[in-house]
């Protein structure tokens, strides 16, 4: 796969490119933000949505033993995770999977815990719903950021939440939690009776010899205990095609959630999604490994231009995701100052900080998903603007 090639997205409809006009910023702005790749599929997926074009019959579906067999055995092979067919729920995107399960097992006014600074719509699916955000805010540790279990317990204590929302690997903080993490949390919360709703979404990201661990492969108390919401959508960029697995073992967990579902009205799966997703995982993994190391390759370029052209500038060390966090606190920049850096001195549209709650305050995400030349533009661009 050329993972050099340019391709040009304007005028298609893309999030990441077509809201440039739409928001009025400069016309040449390199967007590095949202969480889409530049890369297309692999070409597996263009082969079977063709197919299925060629049918040219697109009426309702259901995801059937096939499909099953891909997601399971993909999961089992990268990850050594048995999940058994009747545990499958598919949903249209996991953020609908997490308004979905917050919802379903909490009632308006509940808290709902998560770690600090997060994907946004972690907690917009919980404010937005009425319920309240527990906030446990992550330590920044030289560069690399820990649980503070403590600070944890405390507020599992005092503020009672019903829901733990778990985003693993950690997006935007970009760490891949270990087995000892992971267990120490399922502990505090089990004990607690606090279900632990787990975003996994960006599991197939894990960089260099980092390992990610499903949550509910600990063992049977992790699993009956928790819901696991997967996606091929970051990992082969087909977050158009709606199409989310959501593992939910414990049948009466299920069944809440399968009536959660139904009172939304949200039956039925994206045909072509399905088949997209059973490509990937039957035929796409060659394409991911070849991905890996070239995204790998973008994080070690970042690092050599920060430490070299704005040693100001300090890159988190990155773990997993192809979100790259920097904290740009050295700049000694208010956030206005920033907006007007980005925006209108480099020309270089990334994430705020601040976007993601408490904690986020002075750093910039940004996405390395994107062809290598594009990267050292954008880069180019911000070293330029910040010496003038």
């Amino acid at each position: 796969m050329n993972f050099d090639r340019i391709i040009d997205r304007r005028g298609t409809d893309c999030v990441k490119y077509d809201l440039v006009p739409e928001l009025r910023l400069p016309e040449d702005t390199l967007p590095l933000w949202v969480a889409d790749m530049d890369f297309p599929a692999p070409e597996c997926v263009d082969k079977a949505l063709h197919q299925m074009a060629e049918q040219g019959i697109y009426g309702y579906a259901f995801s059937g033993k096939c499909y099953h067999e891909a997601v399971m055995s993909w999961f089992r092979r990268r990850f050594d995770w048995e999940i058994q067919e009747d545990w499958l729920v598919e949903t249209p995107g996991v953020v609908f999977a997490l308004c979905t399960a917050v919802r379903a097992f909490t009632k308006p006014g509940d808290g709902v815990a998560m770690f600090l600074p997060v994907y946004n719509h972690f907690f917009e699916a919980v404010e937005d719903n009425g319920r309240h955000v527990v906030a446990c805010v992550l330590q920044n540790k030289g560069g690399r950021y820990e649980i503070d279990f403590e600070d944890l317990e405390r507020k599992l204590d005092e503020e009672k939440p019903k829901l733990f929302l778990l985003c693993s690997p950690h997006n935007p903080v970009g760490r891949v939690w270990t087995e000892q993490e992971l267990r120490t949390l399922g502990r505090l919360c089990f004990e607690r009776n606090i279900l632990v709703v787990a975003d996994e979404i960006h599991c197939d990201f894990a960089l260099a010899d980092h390992r990610h661990i499903p949550f509910q492969s600990l063992g049977e108390v992790y699993a009956r205990q928790s819901i696991s919401c997967t996606a091929p959508s970051k990992t082969f960029n087909l977050a158009g095609l709606k199409t989310s697995n959501i593992v939910i073992p414990d049948a009466m967990l299920r069944n809440t959630f399968r009536k959660e579902l139904e009172r939304q009205g949200a039956g039925g799966v994206n045909l072509f999604g399905m088949a997209a997703c059973r490509a990937v995982y039957e035929e796409g993994e060659s394409w991911l490994e070849e991905l890996l190391s070239y995204l790998w390759g973008n994080y070690q370029k970042l690092t050599q231009f920060m430490a070299q052209e704005l040693p100001q500038i300090k890159v988190t060390e990155l773990e997993g995701t192809y979100l790259a966090w920097l904290d740009v606190s050295g700049l000694g920049l208010s956030t206005e100052e920033q907006d007007v850096l980005l925006r209108d001195k480099a020309r270089v549209w990334l994430n705020r900080g601040e976007t993601y709650g408490k904690g986020g305050e002075n750093f910039w995400r940004i996405n390395l998903a994107c062809p290598r030349s594009v990267l050292m533009e954008a880069l180019e661009r911000i070293r330029k603007a910040i010496r003038g």
